[in-house]
């Protein structure tokens, strides 16, 4: 059997997208892990799925795995790729759109630009609805990593993220903290780490590793966890910009209890089928 994919990117974290809505198959963790892989299948960080909904309120849903075959909640560059997919397939005339995801709904706005915003929905801090391990809710947490203590917050965006603020993105540990703080017990669902480096009160800088696909070109959830804790912690203020090694997001937030924007671009690269 075979099936049609598009390969996109949002400012370089790649992906596969696959309609399931006009196509039909039963794609497994398996599946994901043999595309994903960069020299023997297509190649990319996740792999996108284009259901119908199984709620009557909303117009898709959406799943992801990442190239390990893991799935997972969110994921804030695939959801602006998963907009763009959607319009042009001609899948939807919609230019507003709400997607049901593993964490809960979203909406996506195709604006005339070209540029996509994303409501995220509003941030989730409490430590047990992250999963993290904490004897109370902070703005900030002290992790012992192999002996090392190391300053983190810890955000949901509907997936785990850690966000650590550094002096110098280039020189970031990002390959030695990142695989360490993504499978540290007290993170009991793995999590994301951003390295965050402050330039100024509306602008930043930002490395991610992501869990199940190491570092990525960009992260969207990423850069809106980020957002959070800089505002959360008064270094920052919205809106703002993170750039992210593929890339510019732009992200705003009000505060607790209110939704993170997150506009940003979508990209189509090829077309491509795969036997299934």
């Amino acid at each position: 059997m075979l099936l049609r994919f598009t390969k996109m990117h949002g400012l370089g974290n790649d992906f596969m997208v696959l309609d399931l809505v006009s196509q039909h198959a039963h794609i497994l963790p398996k599946h994901a892990k043999q595309w994903g892989d960069r020299n023997t299948g297509v190649g990319f960080d996740q792999l996108l799925i284009v259901e119908a909904p199984s709620n009557p309120d909303v117009d898709f849903r959406y799943r992801i795995f990442n190239s390990d075959g893991s799935e997972v909640e969110q994921c804030g560059n695939g959801a602006r790729c998963f907009a763009r997919f959607v319009l042009d397939k001609r899948l939807t005339t919609k230019r507003q759109i709400l997607v049901e995801t593993k964490s809960g709904v979203i909406k996506l706005d195709i604006r005339n630009d070209g540029q996509i915003s994303v409501n995220m929905g509003a941030p989730r801090l409490v430590p047990a609805d992250i999963p993290f391990l904490a004897p109370a809710q902070a703005d900030r947490y002290t992790l012992d990593v192999e002996g090392r203590q190391v300053e983190l917050a810890a955000v949901s965006m509907g997936n785990p993220h850690a966000v650590l603020r550094v002096d110098d993105i280039n020189s970031a540990p990002v390959h030695e903290l990142g695989p360490k703080i993504e499978h540290h017990p007290r993170f009991p669902a793995r999590v994301n780490v951003g390295f965050l480096q402050v330039l100024d009160r509306q602008h930043a800088q930002l490395r991610v590793w992501e869990r199940g696909a190491g570092e990525t070109q960009a992260c969207g959830t990423g850069a809106c966890a980020a957002a959070v804790a800089a505002i959360s912690q008064g270094w920052m203020d919205s809106p703002l910009l993170i750039d992210l090694p593929g890339g510019r997001l732009s992200i705003e937030w009000a505060g607790p209890g209110q939704p993170v924007m997150m506009t940003g671009p979508a990209v189509r690269v090829y077309e491509g089928q795969v036997r299934l």
